[in-house]
């Protein structure tokens, strides 16, 4: 039952995750379609929102990819796919807003990113390892392996949990602060802003299916592990 149920989980949340994953981008698709009134580009966008947030020392570049769009704490840069550093599309406004969204969060030291950017060494490390130590340690459900090896896979594994987990307040909140400003500023109006909106919202769903998927696979995890020690 041990690997059947989490390949059941996981065929199941990555069914969601591909359909939620498909609607973002046919959004995305769609409203970049639809210019603005104002015809402002995504980069022109980005560096008003910056300079309305009295932040100066953050540049706004253009990256290669698709989507690819985020912010960057370590050098303060907002790099911004090609789509959208040059559109001039609701989409462009979205996501331009959204990545300078992070940008203040980073200048204010907002609590969630703070705490989310201090535990990325040890995500990285947790990622990395408790898959291969979880495996190692599913071995004691048939008697094979000490369940401590199980345990240690699974606190390892809770970490990335804790991180998808704290990256939902961080991307609502860049989200809530774009909507804010692109309404006060008049950078989206009536039936844009609700579309840009709209966007961004699924946006969202994507790191909320993300945190969804590894709650369920933790506790998944500890169900395994209590039932092996109660059969012991």
């Amino acid at each position: 039952m041990g690997l059947m149920g989490y390949y059941l989980i996981a065929g199941i949340m990555l069914l969601i995750g591909f359909i939620v994953s498909n609607k973002l981008k046919s959004k995305f698709a769609a409203y970049s379609q639809i210019g603005l009134q104002n015809r402002m580009s995504g980069r022109e966008i980005a560096e008003m929102m910056l300079a309305d947030n009295g932040i100066y020392d953050v540049r706004v570049i253009s990256t290669p990819g698709h989507l690819s769009d985020h912010y960057n704490p370590a050098d303060k840069t907002v790099n911004l796919s090609p789509d959208v550093y040059e559109g001039r599309s609701i989409s462009a406004a979205a996501v331009a807003a959204h990545e300078c969204g992070h940008a203040v969060q980073h200048a204010t030291a907002y609590s969630m990113l703070t705490f989310r950017s201090a535990i990325v060494p040890l995500v990285n490390i947790s990622s990395q390892l408790s898959q291969w130590i979880i495996l190692a340690g599913m071995g004691f459900l048939i008697g094979g392996a000490n369940p401590t090896v199980f345990l240690i896979g699974i606190v390892l594994f809770s970490i990335t949990t804790i991180f998808t987990l704290i990256t939902l307040p961080v991307e609502y909140d860049a989200s809530n602060r774009a909507l804010k400003w692109l309404e006060r500023k008049h950078i989206t109006v009536g039936v844009e802003h609700d579309k840009a909106a709209d966007a961004l919202k699924w946006a969202a769903r994507t790191y909320l299916v993300a945190a969804i998927s590894s709650v369920a696979t933790l506790l998944y995890y500890l169900l395994l592990f209590m039932n092996g020690r109660d059969s012991e």
